[in-house]
């Protein structure tokens, strides 16, 4: 006989969740990661580039703004170098996608989406290369245009993908609700549908900010593309979208750990 559970055990029977890591432990593996590292140097970086945008610091204090910008284009600089090979991992995304069942939105959005990254992350080491000095300046406003340009396309890409799998969160989170309702209806425990439930609710909440981050980093690249004109270029605009980026990625790569 199926053995029947009252609707308000089904809610209080969740298993608790595991204990912390170690706050010094976490921090040491989030440091050991590239991505943890650079997301530093990118908060750093657009903290300052929003502080030289708003004037917060007077004209009479010059040798201050030099030093800020200064060490905003060092770090720069320096977030460039962490990006050495990193296009390596969008092409085994590439790899791994099945190509062979024939015409689909998802594959063609997929090429666009890593296929531009890709891209975006192989110019960008010669971009750092004319940056240091070991290619001619001269080529450096034709690479960073192309750069631009393919991380724009990325970015167009990785969006539609990213609308498409919240969709789809979207209708497995209605049938798992009307799963657990029917189930409270009849007094039948639910406590694995809670849990899929709860973890369905953080990936949703992950993927809107991921989402988030990449109009940020959109805007930024469109900035790029149109020299800094256009109201949608504005410094301080471009800054404090950069600046969200970096938090919502640190904070991705802080739960990743």
């Amino acid at each position: 006989m199926e053995s029947k559970v009252s609707p308000q055990n089904s809610k209080t029977r969740i298993p608790p969740t595991k204990p912390t890591k170690d706050f010094l432990t976490h921090l040491e593996i989030y440091l050991a990661k590239r991505d943890g590292v650079d997301k530093l140097l990118k908060i750093s970086r657009y903290a300052t580039k929003i502080i030289l945008a708003s004037s917060v610091i007077p004209d009479t204090q010059r040798p201050l703004i030099d030093r800020l910008k200064s060490f905003e284009s060092s770090v720069g600089i320096s977030r460039k170098a962490f990006r050495l090979g990193k296009f390596v991992q969008d092409v085994n995304a590439l790899r791994t996608t099945n190509f062979g069942s024939g015409y689909d939105l998802e594959l063609v959005l997929c090429l666009i989406a890593y296929g531009g990254e890709g891209l975006y992350y192989f110019i960008e080491q010669f971009v750092w290369l004319g940056k240091a000095g070991l290619i001619d300046k001269k080529y450096l406003n034709k690479l960073q245009k192309m750069s631009a340009w393919c991380e724009f396309i990325g970015y167009f890409g990785s969006l539609s993908l990213k609308a498409r799998e919240l969709r789809k969160i979207s209708e497995d989170e209605r049938c798992l609700m009307a799963s657990i309702e029917l189930a409270e209806v009849r007094g039948i425990g639910c406590v694995e549908e809670m849990k899929k439930l709860r973890k369905l609710r953080e990936k949703k909440l992950m993927k809107k900010l991921s989402t988030i981050q990449d109009l940020a980093d959109g805007l930024m690249a469109l900035a790029d593309i149109r020299d800094g004109k256009g109201r949608l270029s504005a410094p301080l605009l471009v800054s404090s979208a950069g600046l969200l980026s970096a938090l919502i990625s640190t904070h991705k790569n802080w739960i990743s750990c």
